[in-house]
């Protein structure tokens, strides 16, 4: 695991000192090819390192393809736990991640020792917890599920049947509201970035842009108030859309609207522009930026196929236990975005 949340987020320096212009694109792709290595970079990455990856993504779907890549190496630019999914995923390949020190607030919101009490609370509970989590907490897990098939996970369980959910309580919530279900418990977790996402702010924005669509995230504090606006007929029910990250460029490419508000972390915004350039998307908070994925500096990439760090190492035992976390939750069907 990371020890990057117990740290003082202004004390982490990125790595720096590298201009992402040509000649380092050049020296970037030249050393993947000459380590075997697949480079895969999450959607909320900054510009320069989504375009010099081989992928962009969300990251299980980027885990699932670099698990079918012939490379022998995967340079996972995210953050910690994503790179710890893809090597659960290619337990014999190298995993390196730029930088070790890239963390996540939602992922360490719990522990596997806290889900294993928790677990003790309710006897005889399933388990379901978001992709966005430590191995530790994957391998306590009974399936893993992903923003965009977290109710089709749950529905799947038997009525009757207690289910913990964990670590994001926004998309608890979400679960909660679309299944009904009374015996759904939450864990009370956040990612920093998305709960600071609120629901003023979104209703300030929406009534300055009646006609944008909404694009909100369900990890977002403010999609239970984005649902709020389409049942008040604030905003009109089929401009509010909640999607995750993969889901969001989908969306994008079979759109008509010429305006989109978009409420999650402002990394996404690339590939939206890339996916629809003819409309005007826009950042419901344009301060909503995860200092930890915007630790993977283009600086950091070189050096970690320079170096060869930093890699991550999963225990077997865990990663066993992980693995079919994540094998339950594909067998109940094709999980979409991961996140």
């Amino acid at each position: 695991m990371t020890e990057t949340l117990a740290q003082n987020p202004a004390e982490l320096v990125p790595y720096g000192g590298v201009e992402a212009d040509a000649a380092w694109f050049d020296e970037v792709r030249r050393l993947a090819s000459e380590r075997d290595a697949v480079l895969l970079a999450h959607n909320y990455q900054v510009p320069e390192v989504q375009e010099v990856a081989d992928h962009v993504g969300d990251s299980l779907a980027l885990s699932r393809i670099a698990a079918e890549s012939a490379a022998s190496t995967i340079v996972f630019c995210g953050v910690h736990f994503m790179a710890e999914t893809a090597k659960i995923l290619s337990p014999g390949k190298r995993v390196l991640i730029p930088d070790a020190r890239a963390g996540c607030s939602l992922a360490e919101s719990i522990t596997a020792e806290q889900l294993r009490a928790w677990k003790a609370e309710h006897p005889g509970a399933v388990v379901v917890s978001y992709v966005n989590t430590t191995a530790e907490v994957k391998a306590e897990t009974d399936i893993c599920c992903t923003s965009s098939n977290a109710v089709e996970v749950v529905r799947s369980i038997p009525a009757e049947t207690d289910v913990l959910f964990c670590p994001d309580q926004f998309l608890g919530a979400h679960v909660k509201r679309e299944t009904g279900r009374e015996n759904l418990y939450v864990w009370a977790g956040e990612c920093h970035v998305h709960a600071g996402i609120n629901g003023q702010e979104l209703a300030q924005r929406a009534a300055a842009n009646p006609d944008a669509d909404l694009y909100i995230h369900p990890e977002c504090g403010c999609a239970t108030s984005a649902l709020y606006l389409a049942g008040d007929g604030a905003v009109p029910s089929e401009q509010v859309k909640i999607l995750s990250t993969g889901d969001m460029v989908k969306q994008a490419r079979q759109s008509s609207a010429e305006e989109v508000l978009v409420a999650t972390e402002v990394g996404m915004l690339h590939q939206l522009r890339k996916a629809a350039p003819e409309i005007d998307f826009q950042a419901v908070n344009d301060r909503a930026s995860c200092r930890y994925m915007k630790m993977i500096t283009p600086a950091a990439l070189l050096r970690a196929l320079r170096e060869g760090v930093d890699e991550v190492h999963v225990d077997a035992g865990v990663a066993e236990s992980a693995r079919e976390s994540v094998r339950r939750m594909v067998s109940i069907g094709q999980p979409g975005g991961g996140e």
